[in-house]
């Protein structure tokens, strides 16, 4: 039911043949073999290259954390919130004006923070990058149900067609690379559980929360925007170290699938899937793909929006990103289709969708 496109049975990709998966990301895999620790990895069908190694993967050790694998942006993920309105009500207008004004302000003052749960010491450095997008693929994005795909799962959830909710994507802003420059590791050797790693751990955690805080926030904001009344509905990191005993499972780019319903987003001209997980298959490592996963690198996707400024958002979305190379890099083409991914977590039995959601007002960067 895989697709291993490794000769090493502890690498598993969970894509389709005919899927677009780059030797390159494969390669990237099959190189985490060769770390401290490492007992098995899972791809995900966004699986591709990243910078200092693949994204849209799991790795699971004994007894030893790499935090290189996760990254700098330690807790990132996506929340998602249900909106008290409905897209015939909505002015489209007066919607995008609303969410343009994220970029006006951001932060927290340090006692705010603090009352939230942020440790004094975070707060005092960070509290300021609460409420705030970043750069790269995050977002604020509202969006209406489009499509029930599961009718009973759908009304479980009291969704209906027309319904506005709002998906948030962003991370733990300055904290993670902090958190990541503060201990100091061997590349491949790690650390130990018992020789920093669990000191690592503590520090990640808060990173978790922090950026879990964030998107919070980020929320709340929108939606005070728009002038809509609106409650957590589901919030999944994707960027993160769980432990069970001296098992470690890391996760760049994996939605953990054990948290109930996960959205997986498309390019910001592209449909989100709501779906349902499925934990228990093997060798996923209760695993997801978190989005569609890039086709294309950032760098070769510089000026490519001078020759086709004039193709139309796929979707109609409108998208607010003042900044022409963030634009240029983040284009639509720059992803795979999101269906296809899709297809593939289907095929593979690791997810069912029950909805689709469909972009409304995207919001990247106001900032020049």
């Amino acid at each position: 039911m895989f697709n291993s496109m490794s000769g090493d049975a502890r690498v598993r990709v969970f894509a389709r043949a005919s899927s677009w998966i780059e030797g390159a990301a494969v390669r990237q895999l099959e190189q985490l073999l060769a770390r401290r620790g490492v007992i098995a990895v899972a791809g995900m069908p966004d699986l591709h290259p990243g910078h200092k190694g693949p994204v849209g993967c799991a790795v699971l050790t004994d007894g030893v954390v790499h935090p290189d694998i996760v990254g700098t942006d330690i807790g990132c993920g996506m929340t998602a919130w249900r909106l008290d309105g409905e897209l015939r009500r909505l002015r489209l207008d007066k919607a995008e004006r609303a969410l343009g004004r994220l970029g006006d302000r951001g932060g927290l003052d340090v006692d705010a923070a603090v009352a939230r749960g942020v440790p004094p010491d975070v707060a005092a450095a960070h509290a300021e990058a609460l409420g705030t997008v970043g750069g790269g693929n995050h977002f604020v994005e509202l969006q209406t149900v489009h499509q029930l795909v599961d009718a009973a799962a759908c009304a479980a959830e009291g969704l209906a067609v027309g319904d506005l909710t709002l998906l948030v994507h962003s991370g733990s802003r300055g904290l993670g690379p902090a958190v990541l420059a503060r201990h100091p590791y061997d590349h491949g050797e790690g650390l130990a559980l018992n020789t920093g790693g669990r000191a690592y751990l503590a520090d990640h955690d808060v990173a978790v929360a922090f950026a879990a805080l964030n998107r919070a926030v980020l929320a709340e904001r929108a939606a005070a925007l728009l002038g809509l009344d609106g409650a957590p509905w589901c919030d999944v990191p994707h960027n993160h170290v769980t432990l069970e005993g001296d098992r470690v499972l890391h996760r760049k780019g994996a939605a953990q699938a054990d948290l109930g319903l996960v959205p997986v987003p498309g390019s910001r001209g592209a449909m989100t899937y709501l779906v349902r997980p499925d934990p228990r298959v093997a060798g996923a490592l209760a695993s997801l793909a978190h989005g569609a996963g890039r086709k294309r690198d950032r760098a070769s996707m510089r000026g490519r929006r001078d020759k086709e400024r004039e193709r139309p958002n796929p979707v109609g979305n409108r998208v607010i990103c003042a900044d022409r190379r963030l634009a240029e890099e983040e284009a639509p083409e720059a992803y795979k289709p999101i269906a296809d991914v899709v297809a593939d977590l289907e095929a593979h039995g690791l997810a069912r969708t029950v909805a689709v959601l469909k972009p409304v007002v995207t919001f990247k960067t106001a900032r020049a």
